[in-house]
């Protein structure tokens, strides 16, 4: 008796399984997950590399302060980049999309190269503002470390236009593993020439995995892609270059927090930012885990209701959202806390990543780890706000994390390393708290707009 609803609830689920699985949005949502993990996985072991070899010395400094500013700039413009052009991209048909693709790919090797060269030119004026406390018998190293780096900025944001062509017709395996390339890249060029070029192998595989995640989103994007007598796109570059420069700006100035924070830890003695960015990994993981699945399935949906003037469900899905966020940053940023030290001497404590390392790394991430609650609620928050068309209130809310970071650093001076990442954390707890009093206090308005 009971077995024929039984066969049909399961054959009901099995449909839904089907389905699921036959959706293009739920396997690139997929996809984009386990290139986000294999990243992540292998950014940890990119990490223990560099710690075995180089430990908290003045020579694990002089990579940090190179490799940490250049890849937050690489990651500003890669997601810039997409963030603005798959809209424009996915909106354009036919033959106006690939004069366009073709405007967009032309257009950015030179502005990136651009970049690039500005990098290398003044690197040692850089170094100068990034690590102003360096020790000056490693400030060469650093600056070269630095021009190597910048040659991936050009593969950099070259491959993010091709990505952007690529998520338009939802194509994600090609695009999802970026960062594992870097990382994989990272950890072959370490293994290989550390013994013939010693610190200058990081930034050589770092560049070689740029380089080689820019030929697959190439060729990718390229194949079976129509490209001959395709009129040029008539899209001017006043409005193609107007269009990311609000989330450029947004997470230029976001990205500055941890920048300043690497800087200040420049002051604190030899090690001190090395130390930084082993904490940095700690925070950076868990933030990809919760920003990147809970944005890519929310801000899908905000733009719909949206679409549909239904913006009340909108703010309350946001609101929601938020709620959920801060109970799992917290709970996960206490779990780290109390578990730190076994944590750190289990993933980094062998070769010259000493016990004192482990000491060090533990006192920095204690007041350093905050910074996820903050830093994933500012995100989620801002990337809903720029889906709704309301750009401003995040972009003034990220300049307020380096300011308030700037401020307490200063006064409580670099004796301790606890003392380094706690004005990041309240910098981006503040902007948090500052973004989302702007949104409910002008939801009125907007709600009367829309």
């Amino acid at each position: 008796m009971n077995s024929t609803p039984t066969s049909t609830a399961a054959l009901h689920a099995e449909r839904i399984l089907t389905r699921a699985v036959d959706s293009p949005l739920i396997r690139g949502g997929l996809t984009i997950v386990a290139g986000v993990l294999t990243g992540n996985v292998l950014g940890f072991v990119r990490v223990a590399v560099i710690a075995y070899l180089l430990g908290t010395r003045s020579h694990a400094d002089s990579l940090a302060v190179a490799l940490g500013p250049l890849d937050t700039l690489n990651s500003v413009l890669i997601n810039s980049i997409v963030f603005a052009f798959v809209p424009m991209l996915t909106a354009a048909t036919g033959e106006e999309r690939i004069a366009l693709f073709l405007k967009l790919s032309r257009g950015f090797v030179w502005v990136c190269s651009a970049i690039a060269a500005i990098v290398i030119a003044g690197a040692p004026w850089l170094m100068r503002v990034l690590a102003p406390g360096l020790d000056p018998g490693y400030f060469n190293t650093s600056v070269n470390v630095l021009r190597i780096l910048a040659l991936s900025t050009p593969a950099a944001g070259v491959a993010a236009v091709h990505c952007a062509l690529l998520y338009t017709d939802r194509r994600f395996g090609p695009t999802a593993f970026y960062q594992a390339a870097i990382n994989v890249f990272t950890i072959i060029g370490a293994f290989t020439l550390w013994r013939f070029i010693g610190v200058y192998a990081f930034p050589i595989g770092y560049t070689a995995g740029a380089l080689v995640q820019l030929a697959i989103v190439y060729f990718a994007a390229r194949s079976g892609l129509k490209t001959s007598s395709v009129p040029p796109s008539a899209r001017p570059w006043s409005e193609i270059l107007t269009k990311p420069a609000f989330f450029v700006v947004y997470a230029a100035a976001l990205g500055l927090n941890i920048v300043f924070t690497r800087a200040y830890a420049t002051h604190a003695g030899p090690g001190m930012a090395a130390a930084l960015d082993y904490c940095m990994r700690g925070v950076a993981v868990p933030l990809a885990l919760l920003v990147n699945p809970i944005s890519n399935s929310l801000l899908p949906e905000i733009a719909r209701l949206r679409s549909l003037f239904r913006l009340k469900e909108a703010l309350r899905l946001i609101d929601r959202t938020i709620a959920l966020t801060a109970l799992i940053a917290m709970a996960g940023c206490g779990f780290a806390m109390a578990f730190r030290v076994p944590a750190i001497r289990i993933l980094f404590q062998r070769g010259s990543f000493t016990a004192e390392s482990t000491r060090l790394v533990a006192a920095a991430f204690l007041t350093l780890a905050p910074s996820v609650i903050g830093w994933s609620l500012i995100e989620i928050l801002a990337r809903s706000l720029f889906a709704l068309d309301r750009r401003w209130p995040a972009v003034i809310a990220a300049m307020v994390p380096v300011l308030v970071n700037a401020t307490i650093s200063i006064r409580l001076g670099p004796e301790r390393p606890e003392n380094i990442g706690l004005g990041s954390s309240v910098g981006l707890i503040a902007g948090f708290a500052v973004l989302f009093a702007t949104a409910h206090l002008t939801r009125k308005n907007w709600l009367a707009q829309g």
